[in-house]
């Protein structure tokens, strides 16, 4: 199969054309929640941008098999350290409720947001908690190869070891002399060999509920190995692609790829790929820092910060609007752009439906598909192919306004051609078409405007008047053709 598809792996720091290891086999891991809240705006981001890559390969062929996990236990309050409290185990406490009723609570909601999305399910989406045995394996694998020991019933990792024969940091930039001299002494240190060695198991405090049995105590695996343990198992040794916020670059990644390579002796990963962050007032949007808008107050507009409600297809297109590489900074300015940008989108796509074509065409779409193409295979430049659509949405006012024509062949390309980047790669859909092509509300709005109609014919203007304007108020907005009226919502 023919590719031109190109990634900016983040680890070269340079965009690489894509070559899968087992054509047309494509392995994508990508780190999932850690599930301790509701879903909030910047869960969104890679949520849709590896939607966005799904897709795509899929679309192109390849059978993919993408594996998106849930985090669920072991992700400490502090991660830069691996210290603190586990945030879920937290979250227990503070609801008196068991860790695992704060797991499914808040996987069910991330569900229900990401099928407001609409983004794809995973192929596979394995948890921490059931994958405790692979990761005690993985550490039995570390500590005989001799970069890992165990303390006073934890087990770290050997950094100052693994970096005598590979290089840690080289993913984010890191450098090991820089670490060692901005590492703080904190409590629980002393057990480590250097304080910058991270833990791949942690010893169980006595109240401390989330304890599984392992060789060296009873306790619980650290958050960088599960992802580590979970991707070995269900795509190799070496697989295509990973991907995850940029936050998730350091440390987390980094220790991935640590390791990875210190216990099979080779890199995992082929292509890195990470998302930027969604920012609020120039700071990142995360739980952590309490300056998040959840999914379900976008969606609700229950906010202070929000003046309005938005739907699931804004959201999604006002995160395409931006490369999933730049930033993108929250406004109510933006997201209604961006609700104008995706109506005006599908208006001009109901209207291609309902498009008759001419006997001749004055349109080459042609070029049109093929700028479209580029822009995906250009490390999926999702604002650029929206750029090139709304090329098309221009065509389609052109022609509906009489300035150029289209015949039957160049009106199925123009649909097909937004039924593909539209709908089936970028995702997006409708959100008024079941509204639209309800039978019961086509029949209302028949009747409504025959009476209104009747009212004109009897030169009934005030009635003909009334109906127009309480429609309009309703939101919906009458058209008046030679052939009689139509309706749209406004």
């Amino acid at each position: 199969m023919q590719n031109n598809f190109t990634i900016f792996n983040t680890l070269s720091k340079k965009k690489e054309l894509f070559k899968p290891l087992h054509p047309p086999f494509v392995g994508i891991y990508v780190c999932g929640p850690t599930v301790y809240s509701h879903a909030h705006l910047g869960h969104a981001r890679p949520a849709i941008t590896f939607d966005l890559l799904f897709r795509y390969l899929t679309h192109l062929g390849y059978k993919v098999r993408y594996v998106r996990n849930i985090t669920d236990v072991g992700h400490l309050e502090n991660e830069t350290l691996g210290e603190g409290e586990d945030r879920i185990e937290k979250k227990a406490r503070q609801e008196q409720i068991e860790p695992m009723e704060v797991v499914q609570k808040y996987v069910n909601t991330y569900h229900k947001n990401m099928d407001q999305l609409n983004t794809l399910s995973p192929s596979i989406e394995p948890r921490a908690t059931g994958h405790i045995i692979e990761q005690i394996e993985l550490i039995k694998t570390l500590i005989k190869s001799g970069y890992a020991y165990e303390s006073n019933g934890s087990v770290y990792f050997d950094i100052l070891k693994y970096n005598q024969k590979y290089q840690y940091g080289k993913l984010s930039g890191r450098v090991l002399d820089e670490l060692i001299n901005n590492t703080r002494d904190i409590e629980g240190q002393d057990e480590k060999r250097n304080p910058f060695d991270f833990a791949l198991w942690k010893k169980a405090s006595p109240e401390h509920l989330m304890r599984w049995p392992s060789p060296w105590s009873n306790g619980f695996p650290g958050w960088h190995l599960e992802c580590s343990a979970m991707s070995i198992k269900y795509l190799g040794e070496e697989f295509d692609i990973h991907g995850g916020g940029m936050d998730l670059m350091f440390p987390h990644h980094e220790c991935e790829i640590a390791q990875s390579t210190a216990a099979l002796g080779k890199e995992s990963v082929h292509y890195w790929m990470h998302n930027n962050m969604i920012t609020i007032n120039g700071q990142k949007m995360a739980r952590s820092l309490g300056n998040f808008i959840t999914l379900d107050q976008l969606f609700s507009g229950d906010h202070p910060a929000l003046e309005k409600a938005y739907s699931p297809m804004t959201v999604r297109f006002f995160i395409l609007q931006a490369h999933y590489r730049s930033t993108i900074d929250f406004s109510n300015e933006a997201l209604q752009a961006a609700e104008k940008g995706f109506q005006k989108l599908m208006k001009a796509i109901d209207s291609l439906n309902k498009m008759k074509p001419s006997d001749h065409s004055t349109i080459d779409l042609i070029k049109l598909k093929e700028k479209c193409y580029e822009a995906l295979d250009d490390d999926l430049n999702s604002p650029v192919l929206l750029s090139h659509l709304f090329e098309g949405v221009r065509i389609v006012n052109s022609v509906i306004d009489g300035t150029e024509k289209i015949d039957v062949a160049g009106l199925e390309m123009l649909k097909s051609l937004f039924s593909t980047f539209v709908f089936e790669i970028l995702g997006l859909k409708d959100e008024s078409a079941g509204l639209n092509d309800d039978k019961l509300t086509g029949n209302l709005m028949k009747i409504i405007i025959d009476l209104r109609q009747a009212a004109k014919n009897n030169k009934d203007w005030s009635t003909s008047d009334k109906i127009r304007n309480e429609l309009k108020n309703a939101g919906v907005v009458l058209k008046d053709l030679k052939d009689g009226a139509e309706w749209e919502h406004e």
